[in-house]
């Protein structure tokens, strides 16, 4: 990173106030916004508070206040060692393994985490969230690697991970720089929490957070590649002379799956003015699917995005702590709100949409490159074919990502290993599927940026440049301006990666909008 200007984003997390939404949460952990919390928030942590300290002082049993965890939910423990209790399941918990998270997906579990407890039905004081807050607004993010949670009771691990900085311990960054915790926090001018209190460690622990930052992450990056999808598909239109009337809106309005219904009219819009497509019946009298069906294939992603971001939504504000804190029937109710089920289907359903946009774009990057099947084009779109191969491995190389990604979107969610001696008999898996979404993802966005590089040599050996629609020629301008054509054999792994460079700096998208218009998911 690291953060843009910072700006205020005041957090409310009241009952029935304001909720944050999927972009509220990528404003903070990527464009620096602050985070406060307000008066009717620090109202319902305190009320929470004095129930939890009211359960201690009165030695009634409670799990994860009075008792120890999972297996040993049954295990006494007295008022006592209650702090000490806390403490421990930081440190025992922290067993997390592997690269540790982005940054800004870091920062989103801090931020849903402060989000979480702010609600007032954890039972953890003030300092706790005020912490969290301040790790944020000062920049200061805990290290928490990326594999070693099954998504119940959440995300038990990397929760502790993140725990561990607010007590001094640990590892986490300061303004991108890694350093132990406690260096980091001395050095944003932050104190360490002295000592967790009654259930504090359980309420920082046991969530969905870990898995629902990461997949939202995925799913924001998801929709702006959708728009990246449908420019590429139009690019490849122009350079094969593709039949438009398959998006006339009428096809797409007897069926009324909204997803289709936006991609015909994104094809439309991006396509409108240009000389290069055609009319069925003057070339051919219909193209193949990978052309002929790309509202219906993309659109079925989009729709797809947009189930997962309702759910998404939903989790960002959910309560996912066990057990809650109702504090006006002074109730302390042990339930399942950590299970990272509801979250599970989604992420993995969200990988096997984004796999989807990958098979599609290299079908189309074969049928560019296939003399058999792309009405006219050279072999692999080079000159002097035999001596130079051209983008002949572009498309192995697209072929390779799209199977792998075949084997990641086997659902996580279908799996379980009981833990904790079998008193957590079931598991979601969740962060499975988060973090195997975040994979495909990676994978899909260079797939697109090679169907745009194989596109912009098509369109130019079709001689069809300057008869390019206004929205086509800013993407195909866009394209030339880092990456050029390619006349003789060169590596390609470097225009491969400069195309998803463009990719993720969003310029394509930018001026394609500027152009006709926002472009719909």
């Amino acid at each position: 990173m690291y953060l843009n200007k910072l700006e205020v984003f005041v957090l409310e997390l009241v009952l029935g106030n304001k909720k944050i939404t999927l972009e509220d949460l990528i404003n903070v952990t990527r464009r620096g916004y602050k985070v406060k919390i307000s008066d009717e928030a620090y109202e319902k942590i305190d009320k929470a508070r004095k129930l939890v300290d009211k359960y201690v002082e009165e030695g009634k049993v409670s799990y994860g206040i009075t008792t120890g965890f999972g297996k040993f939910a049954e295990v006494s423990i007295s008022k006592e060692q209650t702090g000490q209790l806390q403490k421990n399941i930081v440190m025992s918990h922290s067993c997390s393994v592997g690269n540790p998270l982005p940054i800004d997906i870091a920062r989103g579990v801090v931020l849903l985490r402060a989000v979480n407890l702010a609600k007032g039905y954890s039972g953890a004081r003030r300092i706790v969230v005020e912490k969290l807050v301040e790790l944020l607004n000062k920049e200061v993010t805990p290290w928490i690697p990326e594999k070693g949670s099954v998504g119940s009771s959440g995300d038990l691990s990397p929760l502790a991970h993140m725990s561990l900085v607010l007590i001094g311990l640990g590892k986490a960054y300061y303004k991108g720089e890694l350093l132990e915790a406690k260096d980091a926090l001395a050095k944003a001018g932050i104190e360490p929490i002295p000592s967790l209190s009654s259930k504090e460690g359980l309420a920082l622990t046991n969530g969905t957070q870990t898995l629902t930052s990461t997949g939202a992450h995925v799913l924001y990056d998801a929709i702006n590649l959708s728009k990246h999808l449908d420019i590429a598909a139009s690019l490849t239109m122009e350079s094969l002379h593709g039949i438009i009337d398959a998006y006339d809106p009428r096809i797409s309005e007897v069926r009324e799956h909204t997803g289709q219904i936006n991609t015909a009219e994104n094809m439309r819009k991006i396509l409108a003015g240009s000389k290069n497509v055609t009319k069925q019946g003057v070339e051919r009298v219909q193209d193949s699917y990978v052309l002929r069906c790309i509202p219906q294939i993309h659109g079925a992603s989009k729709d797809t995005l947009e189930y997962v971001k309702k759910k998404v939504e939903i989790e960002i504000n959910a309560v996912t702590d066990n057990p809650i804190i109702f504090v006006d029937t002074d109730e302390v109710i042990s339930g399942g709100n950590f299970h990272g089920q509801p979250m599970a289907l989604p992420f993995d359903f969200l990988g096997i949409a984004l796999a989807e946009m990958a098979n599609v774009s290299e079908r189309r990057i074969e049928k560019m490159v296939n003399p058999a099947i792309n009405h006219g084009l050279p072999a692999f779109l080079v000159e002097d074919g035999g001596l130079n191969s051209g983008f002949m491995i572009v498309q192995y190389s697209a072929a390779a990502l799209v199977s792998e990604n075949k084997v990641l979107a086997h659902p996580a969610s279908v799996d379980s290993i009981p833990t904790s001696a079998n008193q957590e008999d079931h598991v979601s898996m969740g962060s499975i599927a988060a973090k195997k979404s975040k994979d495909i993802f990676e994978n899909v966005r260079k797939v697109i940026g090679m169907e745009l590089i194989t596109a912009c040599q098509a369109i130019e050996l079709k001689g069809a440049k300057d008869k390019l629609s206004p929205a086509t020629k800013a993407a195909y301008e866009e394209i030339r301006k880092i990456i050029p054509h390619v006349d003789i054999d060169r590596p390609m792994y470097i225009d491969i990666h400069a195309a998803e460079d463009i990719i993720k700096t969003n310029k394509i998208v930018e001026n394609v909008e500027k152009t006709i218009g926002e472009l719909k998911y």
